[in-house]
C-alpha cells in the first residue's frame, strides 16, 4: 500500500482501532465480579435448588460458553481491523480478489460478509435458544402446577403444607427458568449487537480500502 493511501486510512474518522476487545473484557470483568457475589449471597446455590429440571444450569452453562466465545471473536475482530492498515489479513484478501483478472465486486464482497458477519449468526441462534429454554422451563413449571392442582380430589387440611409445597415448586421453576433466560438473553444480545456493528465499520473501512486501490491502479492506466 502506498503511504498516501496508509495516512489516509489511518487519518480517517473510522480508522482508530477501537479496543473492542478491552471493552468486552470490561464487560466480563464486571460478569465475573456479579457472580461471585451473588455466589457468596448464596442466589446461585438458591437458583439451582429450586430448579430440579436443571434447565436453569443449561441456560448458564450455555450464556458462560457464548460469553467467551464473544471475547474471542473481539479480539479476532479488533486484530483483523488493526491489519487493514497494512492491507493485511481479509482487507489484503478482498483487495486481491478485486484485483485478480475477471475480479467480481459482489463475489468479494460476499466472501468478506462471510468472514465478518457468517459466525455471528449461530451466535444470534444460540442468544435465541436461551430465551426457548426459558419459556420450556415455564411449561414444565405450570405442567407439574397444573398435574398437582388435577392430583387434589379433596382438601385436606393436613396436606395443605404439603400441597402447597408442590404448588410453589412449580411456579418457582416456571419463574426462574423464564427469568434466567431473558437475562442472558438480554446480556448476550448485548455482546451480539457491539460485534455486529464493529463488523459492518469493518467491512466500510475495507470497501473504502479497495476503492482507493482500484482508483490507484485505473490512474496510470488512464493517464497512459
Amino acid at each position: 500500500m502506498s503511504p498516501r493511501v496508509a495516512a489516509g486510512l489511518r487519518a480517517g474518522p473510522s480508522a482508530g482501532v477501537e479496543p473492542i476487545w478491552l471493552e468486552w473484557l470490561a464487560l466480563g470483568g464486571l460478569l465475573a465480579f456479579g457472580t461471585w457475589l451473588l455466589g457468596v449471597r448464596g442466589v446461585w446455590a438458591l437458583l439451582l435448588n429450586a430448579d430440579p429440571t436443571g434447565i436453569t444450569l443449561v441456560i448458564i452453562v450455555v450464556f458462560a460458553a457464548a460469553t467467551l466465545w464473544c471475547g474471542a471473536r473481539a479480539g479476532l475482530l479488533q486484530r483483523e481491523r488493526a491489519a487493514l492498515a497494512d492491507a493485511a489479513g481479509w482487507a489484503g484478501d478482498y483487495c486481491a480478489a478485486l484485483a485478480a483478472p475477471g475480479g467480481d465486486s459482489a463475489t468479494a464482497l460476499d466472501l468478506l460478509l462471510e468472514r465478518t458477519h457468517g459466525p455471528h449468526a449461530s451466535a444470534w441462534w444460540v442468544n435465541g435458544l436461551q430465551l426457548k429454554l426459558g419459556l420450556l422451563g415455564k411449561v414444565i413449571g405450570f405442567s407439574i402446577l397444573a398435574l398437582t392442582i388435577g392430583q387434589v380430589q379433596s382438601f385436606d387440611p393436613a396436606q395443605s403444607q404439603e400441597l402447597l409445597r408442590s404448588l410453589t415448586s412449580g411456579l418457582g421453576v416456571a419463574l426462574l427458568t423464564t427469568m434466567v433466560g431473558l437475562v442472558g438473553n438480554i446480556l448476550l444480545g448485548l455482546q451480539l449487537t457491539r460485534l455486529d456493528r464493529y463488523a459492518d465499520q469493518l467491512v466500510a473501512d475495507i470497501q473504502r480500502l479497495g476503492l482507493t486501490r482500484e482508483r490507484e491502479r485505473a490512474g496510470p492506466r488512464g493517464a497512459a
